[in-house]
């Protein structure tokens, strides 16, 4: 293919991309980020993966595109705004109410941006005959980040997170993999500068050091990864942060370019913008799928939910809710009857959860669930 017919599909993928809603799209070299591998190899060496054992599992693939697919000559990468319309900060002072990180107010982005970057892919395979494609939507072994760097559409800033100097930090990314020889783009260096606001924010102190994250520490690894209970060192951290947590994110200065989402489908809905306490408290198996059908949130499952919900609840210094959080003690998971003895501790006084100790403890079978009595006992 000759450039001037490199450059005319370049700017065809460009135009695609603007017209399926698509921010910001670039291209890269597969083996554009050289040191990623590297540093992935270090982050999984000191164990802070935590949990997600697939990342040690795809750790060939994910270090390397060329890995993955050993046709691929360019990286399309696409960029979604989906900045919040208000400060996603402000729902933490409502102790009655759940926080919910932004991006997961709504429909899963994972539909949404597979399925615009699939249309972009078809048409884009019908102009250059002979070529093939692969899209990506964060799933797969592919490290977005480093790539979108190296495309320029932003630098990972200290929070590990992509910024950007049009959209901040509000941006989900996509990739499209292609045989096709394409124009590469520069890629864009950093103007974190001296700040420190997402390092110093952090409520369980996730940052070992700027551009380091350990996912242990970090809320949203616990509350949407983590399928233990979660460490009681973290608890009071956590606040009324029952699904992910915006805050590295919220306070960058970058933010100040950001625009509030354009795709419907990523725009908040009301009644996830911050849900009552008292109403999740309520939710059953069926009625929490039915309730966040079709959202991110669905995938970890009704009990981790509930988990979360009630460390809140402990929270929130709420006593109107102690009645609803006892009928926790007889839940089937012993997941949720953990954190609803923890919740109690923290809202009801000595004597009272004292009492009710000795009807519900008496009952219990579960390790983890008894410890948990334990240590109420102990720390009140």
């Amino acid at each position: 293919m000759r450039p001037d017919q490199q450059q005319q599909l370049k700017q065809f993928i460009i135009d695609e991309a603007r017209a399926a809603g698509f921010d910001l799209v670039a291209i890269t070299r597969p083996d554009a980020t050289a040191l990623a591998g590297e540093r992935l190899r270090e982050y999984l060496a000191l164990g802070r993966h935590a949990s997600m054992d697939w990342m040690r599992e795809t750790e060939q693939r994910r270090a390397s595109p060329q890995v993955l697919w050993p046709d691929v000559r360019s990286i399309i990468v696409l960029a979604m705004n989906y900045g919040p319309d208000s400060d996603p900060l402000a729902v933490l002072a409502q102790r009655d109410s759940a926080a919910i990180s932004v991006y997961a107010q709504n429909r899963d982005y994972h539909d949404i941006i597979k399925g615009k970057l699939k249309g972009i892919a078809s048409r884009f395979a019908s102009r250059a005959a002979g070529e093939n494609l692969k899209v990506f939507v964060d799933t797969a072994p592919v490290m977005e980040k480093p790539l979108a760097e190296a495309a320029g559409l932003g630098w990972q800033g200290k929070h590990t997170n992509l910024v950007s100097r049009s959209h901040g930090s509000w941006l989900f990314l996509g990739m499209i993999f292609t045989t096709a020889e394409l124009p590469a783009d520069e890629p864009e260096t950093d103007h974190c500068g001296s700040c420190r606001a997402c390092l110093d924010i952090c409520p369980t102190n996730a940052f070992p050091a700027p551009y380091q994250l350990d996912a242990r520490r970090c809320i949203s690894y616990l509350t949407i990864e983590h399928k233990e209970p979660i460490a009681l060192e973290f608890r009071k951290a956590m606040g009324n942060r029952i699904y992910g947590c915006d805050d590295c994110l919220a306070v960058c200065p970058w933010n100040k370019f950001a625009e509030t989402a354009h795709e419907a489908k990523l725009k908040a809905r009301d009644d996830l913008r911050s849900p009552a306490l008292a109403s999740l408290l309520l939710l059953d198996d069926a009625a929490f799928r039915t309730l966040f059908s079709g959202s991110p949130i669905k995938r970890i499952g009704r009990d981790r939910f509930m988990r979360n919900v009630l460390i809140a609840c402990g929270n929130s210094g709420e006593p109107v809710l102690i009645e609803t959080v006892i009928t926790h003690l007889s839940d089937p998971s012993p997941l949720v009857r953990g954190a609803a003895v923890w919740a109690l501790s923290e809202l009801m006084d000595k004597e009272r959860f004292a009492a009710l100790r000795i009807t519900h403890a008496a009952q219990e079978y579960d390790a983890d669930v008894l410890t948990e009595w334990r240590n109420a006992v102990k720390n009140q």
